[in-house]
């Protein structure tokens, strides 16, 4: 009853207006001050319907990019596709798989993260309506984990990832890390964890790049550029098990605090209903982003076919201005 009485207390400061938040929401003022921002973007279907309050969930292949420390509880080998039509025809794809290593206590994953905007025109002060000439941003992010269950209540884990941003003929590369504790507070339905995401090195672009002036020369080639930072962000989160001991049905509901370097905190929160370890129901929300005005929602269906355990995702989540997203995803246990 405790750790159901924390859940809601926390769930209920959430929902305060901002004049009456407990924890205030700073940090707007360093809104745009990093680069590498498609590693802040949701890659799977059900934590974006749970509003990305999931550093607390495991069992989820993709649940090794929000906490390395999860990818310990896999019972056994996987792998998990998804892919997510963004805003503007922009597209991101991740591919992840994990490996438990059998009496070991610890399990290894490796996983794929692309983003692809596709062939945009090039327009400048002359010529805005495009001077004939194409670019296109892509971005990779290629990451090892190492997770490892220290008891059968707690977990740690790492993951180093080499990232690539790439536009317009410039290129900037730099290594992060992940580094993630899972705890599950005894039998009381309660989970606990810390994440420290996409911590690393500065990335400064090399390459060449003609800009249009006026006067002469009619353009200028830059050729050096400032150093991007990465988008480094905390996260603390709490889950609750609201129907632990039920072998039919199973209700979820997690809270998330995410302090990001480059903007000012906010809180997530979602709710995860799953009828017979078959069909699954979800819904978040996210506190304080601007534009995110309506809950996120998604749904899961488990099938298995040839030994195989298949899981399909889908989630619809909506800025007010900028549109709707849509995710889907499979998750196949080995």
């Amino acid at each position: 009853m405790r750790a159901a009485r924390l859940v809601i207390t926390i769930l209920a400061l959430t929902a305060l207006p901002a004049q009456a938040q407990l924890l205030p929401s700073l940090g707007d003022e360093r809104a745009g001050t990093s680069g590498f921002q498609f590693l802040k973007i949701p890659i799977d279907a059900r934590s974006a319907a749970l509003g990305e309050a999931v550093v607390t969930s495991p069992g989820d292949i993709a649940a090794l990019h929000w906490n390395p420390a999860l990818a310990a509880w896999t019972s056994g080998p996987g792998a998990a596709l998804h892919h997510t039509a963004y805003f503007v025809d922009v597209t991101l794809d991740y591919a992840g798989f994990v490996l438990p290593l059998g009496g070991t206590n610890l399990a290894v994953a490796a996983s794929v993260q692309a983003m692809d905007s596709g062939s945009m025109d090039v327009t400048t002060e002359f010529q805005p309506y495009g001077t004939g000439e194409t670019f296109s941003l892509r971005d990779l992010a290629v990451g090892l984990t190492v997770a490892q269950r220290l008891t059968d209540l707690f977990s740690y884990g790492v993951t180093g990832r080499l990232v690539q941003e790439s536009v317009a003929g410039l290129t900037a590369r730099t290594a992060t890390f992940d580094l993630g504790f899972y705890y599950a507070v005894g039998a009381t339905g309660m989970d606990l964890a810390v994440v420290i995401r996409n911590f690393g090195l500065d990335g400064t672009p090399k390459g060449e790049l003609d800009r249009p002036v006026i006067g002469s020369p009619s353009t200028v080639t830059e050729t050096t550029f400032e150093a991007l930072t990465v988008p480094t962000s905390f996260h603390l989160g709490v889950s609750y098990d609201a129907m632990r001991g039920r072998s039919d049905q199973s209700l979820t509901v997690s809270a998330q605090l995410n302090k990001p370097n480059d903007n000012a905190e906010h809180w997530s929160v979602g709710a995860e209903y799953g009828w017979h370890d078959t069909l699954f129901l979800r819904s978040g929300y996210r506190f304080a982003i601007d534009e995110a005005t309506t809950p996120s929602a998604g749904f899961g269906v488990r099938v298995p076919i040839s030994g195989l355990s298949l899981r399909f995702d889908y989630a619809f989540d909506r800025l007010e201005r900028l549109g709707a997203v849509h995710r889907v995803g499979v998750n196949v246990g080995l």
